[in-house]
């Protein structure tokens, strides 16, 4: 991950945001009722127990050899999905946006899956530490700390750096998922895609209704109107064996 880039980005992003539409021309009290109204729609975020607990399948698959490649791959998605819980979660302190409490309980269920597979395969957990803005991975700190500067900036820059994050989140889970053939990574890796663009679908709904637009950053911007102009996706793609619940859990088992 090069951290310079996804700083500069941001802050390409942000500026531009802040020389756009929604900073510009002063909408009439009707557009404001009609925003106003359309953000109220927009409210709708998929809710915590919209991801389903694949601990069942992923438990029933075989443990197959790891190469360095897949352990790289899982220590970053361990370490890169609590980035997202931990921003949501400082974001809704500053903010109030009900959207982040959602999410970054979702993101919690995400790196608990993560952090499973590392268990599976004996694999040393990265996090040492679970308080929000501490990780093993210096990039990801420095990252955190860029992220929340920019989001407590506005609202809407708030939801921006959402949208950003669950963007990384897909170009890298996409990524990995070509250098895996392991059942179970597979598994846990396609639920977190899923779980990715639903919030993608949900941070750029509420830009919309605050008449800002999200530009992609490391997705293609074919595939980023490919995923906000469809529905969100329901359920679990494990397809396997039979799972439920709303998650992971709080512990080590």
């Amino acid at each position: 991950m090069n951290v310079s880039t996804i700083l500069a980005a941001i802050v390409a992003l942000l500026t531009g945001l802040a020389a756009g539409n929604y900073m510009g021309e002063q909408p009439t009290p009707s557009q404001n009722e009609t925003n106003a109204n359309e953000y109220e729609k927009a409210e709708y975020t998929p809710a915590a127990e919209d991801y389903v607990s694949l601990r069942p399948a992923v438990d029933s698959l075989p443990t197959e050899l790891l190469t360095d490649e897949e352990r790289a791959g899982l220590l970053l998605m361990r370490e890169e999905e609590k980035l997202a819980r931990d921003v949501y979660q400082t974001l809704y302190e500053k903010w109030g946006l009900q959207i982040f409490a959602n999410i970054a309980q979702s993101e919690q269920t995400h790196t608990e899956a993560v952090r499973d597979l590392l268990n599976k395969y004996d694999v040393t957990d990265p996090v040492t530490d679970d308080t929000v803005g501490v990780f093993t991975d210096q990039n990801l700190a420095d990252l955190y700390r860029s992220l929340v500067a920019a989001g407590t900036q506005s609202e809407t820059d708030a939801l921006t750096v959402g949208a950003t994050i669950e963007d990384l989140d897909i170009s890298d889970l996409a990524r990995l998922l070509t250098q895996t053939d392991n059942e179970d990574i597979t598994l846990v890796y396609e639920n977190l895609l899923r779980g990715s663009r639903n919030h993608l679908r949900a941070f750029t709904r509420q830009l919309t209704a605050q008449d800002a637009t999200y530009t992609a950053q490391y997705i293609s911007s074919t595939e980023l109107e490919t995923i906000t102009s469809t529905n969100q996706e329901r359920g679990s793609t494990a397809g396997r064996t039979g799972s439920g619940g709303r998650g992971w859990g709080g512990g080590k088992r």
